[in-house]
């Protein structure tokens, strides 16, 4: 196995995306620790896939350099840091308070930069000793367009974007490559709150499953991603496999960004 004995820090590990990363870099012999604030879903995936649960608050800067101590303690290095911690944000700007607009900038933006500031000193030694290190960003496709009344979510999405490129900018040198996925629709539990809360407020939308088929409707591939289809992206990217590639975005949303919207009337006309 390519990852055995790499050892890898996810944030937002405890649930849907992050919790299938954890699993993919565990199958392949990775040495895991997953971050989050809530204890008891980070120990359930702990007990998954054996990886190291630590509660932290990634966004803050003590709680962050703990929660590196803690993996240098346990495994001795830091060679992969997959920055997934996420969230908040939804709602218009005039909507938006100043506490509601901080949130989303904080776990949207915020975890990802303390994380990586706390870790860079553990992966640029890592890059200097065993070859090169990664950090992944999980970014979105709120990062590279806007939907509706997400601005705080869409605002910090986009600066994660931004973060991937200084960091690989600033760090290339020292053998850390830098490199965000942006991800479309994924079945995860923030996802299928969501879809719920469309169903309760659209009258044509029954249920969770009709949702999902609905904002996928004109999605070439026609469906949402399941977390380990993202997971495989950021494997790919935590790994050897992409030694070339530092400050890239690579977008995993069943085509989503390539369809032309002024045309989906024809589509959906039959033409």
């Amino acid at each position: 196995m390519q990852m055995r004995d790499r050892v890898v820090m996810v944030t937002g590990g405890g649930t849907g995306i992050g919790a299938a990363i954890a699993e993919r870099f565990a199958g392949e012999g990775a040495r895991v620790a997953i971050v989050g604030r809530r204890r008891e879903p980070l120990e359930a995936v702990a007990r998954a896939t054996g990886a190291l649960p630590i509660a932290a608050d990634a966004a803050d800067g003590e709680s962050a350099r703990a929660a590196v101590a803690q993996v240098l303690e346990r495994f001795g290095r830091i060679d992969v840091l997959v920055a997934n911690a996420g969230g908040h944000g939804f709602a218009a700007v005039g909507e938006t308070s100043d506490a509601e607009w901080s949130a989303a900038i904080t776990a949207n933006l915020t975890t990802a930069f303390v994380m990586a500031r706390e870790a860079l000193p553990a992966l640029t030694e890592s890059a200097t000793t065993n070859g090169g290190s990664q950090i992944v960003v999980v970014s979105s496709l709120a990062g590279l367009f806007a939907g509706p009344s997400v601005a705080g979510y869409t605002v910090g999405k986009h600066a994660l974007i931004g973060l991937t490129r200084s960091l690989a900018r600033d760090y290339g040198a020292a053998g850390v490559r830098v490199n965000a996925v942006c991800p479309g629709w994924v079945r995860t539990p923030m996802a299928d709150a969501e879809m719920d809360e469309f169903a309760a407020h659209a009258a044509a939308i029954g249920d969770r499953e009709a949702g999902y088929a609905a904002v996928t409707r004109d999605v070439p591939l026609g469906r949402p991603a399941q977390p380990a289809e993202i997971a495989s992206i950021v494997r790919f990217l935590g790994s050897h496999e992409s030694s070339y590639m530092t400050g890239s975005v690579l977008v995993a949303d069943g085509g989503a960004h390539i369809v032309d919207l002024p045309t989906v009337a024809f589509a959906h006309a039959g033409m």
